[in-house]
Parts: C-alpha cells; sequence; structure tokens
C-alpha cells in the first residue's frame, strides 16, 4: 500500500501509471479489432467455401 502511495506522490509514479493506462487501453482496442476481423475473415472464407462447394 505504501508503494502505491509513493507511486502516486511522486512524478514519475503518475507518469508511469498514465502509461500503463493508455498501453491498457491499446491492447483493449486491438483486442476488440482483432476479433471483429476475425469474424469477418471467418465469414468471408465461409462464402468462399459455400461459393466452391456449389461450382462443384
Amino acid at each position: 500500500m505504501k508503494l502505491l502511495k509513493r507511486l502516486f506522490m511522486e512524478e514519475e509514479g503518475v507518469t508511469l501509471i498514465e502509461y500503463a493506462l493508455i498501453a491498457a487501453l491499446i491492447a483493449v482496442v486491438a483486442i476488440v479489432a482483432l476479433q471483429f476481423a476475425g469474424t469477418q475473415i471467418r465469414s468471408m472464407f465461409s462464402y468462399i467455401a459455400g461459393e466452391i462447394q456449389d461450382a462443384m
């Protein structure tokens, strides 16, 4: 607990916490974007597979 209090009081600690929050936000956005892209790619490949099966 003392460590957290010291980090909030020191300017370097605050900067470190800000960078950590920004990195966490970027990670969350990247994960959501990759999940959405994965869904879209899976849908596209399913469509292509269906078209190939219909052509045969």
